[in-house]
């Protein structure tokens, strides 16, 4: 799970530990590489574990959708032969982040940055419609952030989208169901606990800090801290 990529600033400039330098990107997928790992989209990583394969893949996934994805990420990930799920905002396209009360404001991007993304052959994902924790929403605006969100992307690149990531990581079993009922057919969460499944698919934070030794440690820990996936999972979106 990443989100920004740029500078890397200190901790009092980047509280939420949401930025990424290009160069230690280019050092983790390295990392990958070197271990005979490939990034790539969520949906291809269903795909392809649902057809007995994608040992070799590590999903990759860049929350909120900020311009620098395209800007910065999406050459490092093309120099590794890599690809990525952003996850993007259709009610903020062209804004920034105003849901973080601290730290740098950051721009989103725009519809034309999300076919740019999309045309470098990135999966694009839904974030939600304006980054609202759906936990504590109600009926409408869990229509509006799951439904509506989805039919406003499909509008920009011409496909539904498959996959979903809760705001803020936070998901319950009522919002992982809008999820499935607006028509996803998977979704992204941190650490969803007793929901954990299709659709609310555990990640790990990689941030600026994750040196070499700390990826092995997140490697390693990471089945012991999530709780076990359902196996087979799903399909991931393959029609």
């Amino acid at each position: 799970m990443y989100h920004s990529v740029g500078p890397a600033a200190g901790t009092a400039d980047d509280p939420y530990r949401v930025t990424v330098s290009p160069g230690r990107l280019d050092r983790q997928l390295r990392w990958l590489r070197a271990r005979g790992l490939r990034g790539a989209g969520i949906g291809e990583l269903l795909r392809e574990r649902a057809a007995g394969r994608g040992t070799g893949l590590v999903g990759l996934s860049f929350d909120d959708g900020y311009q620098d994805f395209l800007d910065a990420a999406v050459p490092v990930l093309h120099r590794h032969g890599c690809t990525a799920t952003v996850f993007v905002l259709p009610g903020r396209l062209g804004g920034r982040n105003d849901w973080d009360p601290l730290g740098p404001r950051k721009p989103l991007l725009t519809a034309e940055g999300v076919l740019a993304v999309a045309g470098a052959g990135m999966e694009i994902g839904c974030h939600g419609l304006l980054h609202r924790d759906l936990t504590t929403a109600d009926g409408p605006a869990l229509e509006e952030e799951t439904r509506h969100a989805r039919t406003l992307l499909a509008q920009i690149t011409g496909t539904p989208p498959d996959g979903f990531c809760y705001p803020y990581g936070a998901v319950d079993a009522r919002a992982a169901d809008a999820v499935r009922r607006a028509g996803y057919r998977w979704a992204c969460a941190i650490d969803p606990g007793p929901v954990t499944g299709p659709y609310a698919l555990p990640r790990v934070h990689v941030g600026e800090r994750d040196t070499a030794w700390r990826l092995h440690l997140k490697r390693l820990l990471h089945p012991l801290r999530r709780p076990p996936l359902p196996h087979p999972l799903p399909d991931g979106g393959a029609r």
